[in-house]
């Protein structure tokens, strides 16, 4: 679970809508902020997407095609201990 939280889009999420936070006491309700909290919520809503994917790649599922990490779910499964991926991983070591 820590390397979900972890990732970087969780934390430039985390870390903007501080900056979003702070920022809102000094000013008022315009359309502007509420441009910039829409920003926020599709971009903490693509980093949730991302984990999810990760984390259906990670256990073998699909991943829809339009997600960024579509053709490379390879790179995210886990070891399944046959003896494919061990090759797999002895050809990357080399």
């Amino acid at each position: 679970m820590r390397k979900y939280l972890l990732g970087t889009g969780i934390i430039g999420a985390l870390t903007s809508a501080y900056s979003l936070l702070r920022g809102s006491d000094q000013q008022p309700f315009t359309w502007r902020v509420a441009l910039a909290w829409i920003s926020w919520a599709i971009t903490f809503a693509l980093s949730i997407g991302m984990i999810r994917d990760i984390r259906r790649a990670s256990h073998g599922e699909p991943v829809s095609d339009d997600s960024p990490i579509a053709g490379n779910e390879h790179k995210y499964a886990k070891a399944s201990g046959n003896a494919e991926g061990t090759a797999r991983k002895k050809s990357r070591k080399k």
